[in-house]
């Protein structure tokens, strides 16, 4: 065999060709509440906008994915839940798994191992008190990752969904990764805020691009992970551009549509040996030989 050629293909459950998961990353108003940490501004325009997506944007996507019987991944910072106690309740009594992300979407860069080990606690003892239940998967704010998160991670026994080195599961350091795509993500084509965003995409243009990438999907048997935020896909025409991508989703009749923490469970059941990964990070190049030679 030669090292260009494809791995077997990923097997997906019931003899599926790809899968798909719909996630939600529920922001609200915690960026927000990061990024003003130190002082609090007395302005109300970015925090309306946000506050859009537990007063409606949720509410509006929850009802679409009822109409079409379809399970999502809500990943719901702990500031979020603590200001909206209803929510994860909701979310699980409808039959959608819910996840940690972080507590006030505290970004990786700005926070120490010790910092971070102690929201995750807060977020789980949130989580623990408003369900009953221990969450089984966690995605990072930002999607970054550090060698210490993982091992957080790993020690409470949770899959990771932040990175993307391949685009089927696979492991990391010992942990189940359900990886994400920056193609796939609202975010990066419908986040405004104000002067200085670049003006929002259409929704016809965004849907006939994931259209395309489901497709390349469904091809190469990987696995598309859709990541939407509840203030920004939920207001205008995109709820609505969603439903559209769904029903195409859901008529291909081949793909398996799980949430991600089926996916997880999935493969540490019967795929455990694929695609183990220890992460690297190399070190800085001004230490590399090909740089210090004389």
């Amino acid at each position: 065999m030669s090292t260009l050629d494809l791995p077997a293909p990923y097997p997906w459950p019931e003899g599926k060709t790809s899968a798909f998961c719909f996630t939600m990353d529920v922001d609200a108003h915690s960026p927000w509440m990061w990024n003003n940490r130190h002082e609090v501004p007395q302005l109300l325009s970015h925090l309306e906008q946000r506050n859009f997506g537990p007063r409606v944007g949720i509410r509006r996507i929850a009802a679409i994915l009822k109409d079409l019987g379809v399970k999502g991944s809500f990943y719901v910072p702990g500031a979020v839940a603590e200001a909206h106690p209803w929510m994860l309740p909701a979310l699980i009594e409808a039959g959608h798994e819910v996840g940690l992300h972080g507590y006030f979407h505290e970004l990786v860069a700005q926070v120490s191992d010790e910092e971070f080990s102690r929201v995750l606690d807060s977020s789980l003892e949130i989580f623990r008190r408003q369900t009953g239940e221990t969450p089984k998967g966690f995605r990072s704010p930002a999607w970054e990752m550090t060698p210490h998160m993982l091992a957080e991670v790993k020690r409470h026994g949770f899959y990771d969904s932040s990175l993307m080195g391949l685009d089927t599961p696979h492991t990391v350091d010992g942990v189940v990764e359900v990886p994400v795509n920056w193609g796939t993500d609202d975010a990066i084509f419908f986040k405004f805020l104000g002067g200085g965003d670049p003006a929002p995409r259409s929704p016809a243009e965004i849907l006939g691009m994931w259209s395309e990438e489901f497709e390349a999907s469904h091809r190469f048997g990987s696995l598309f992970m859709l990541t939407v935020h509840d203030w920004i896909s939920g207001r205008g025409a995109r709820p609505v551009m969603l439903e559209s991508l769904l029903e195409k989703v859901l008529a291909k009749g081949d793909v398996w549509v799980a949430t991600v923490a089926e996916v997880a469970a999935h493969h540490a059941a019967h795929a455990m040996e694929r695609d183990q990964i220890t992460s690297h990070i190399p070190e800085t190049l001004l230490e590399h030989p090909a740089w210090t030679r004389t």
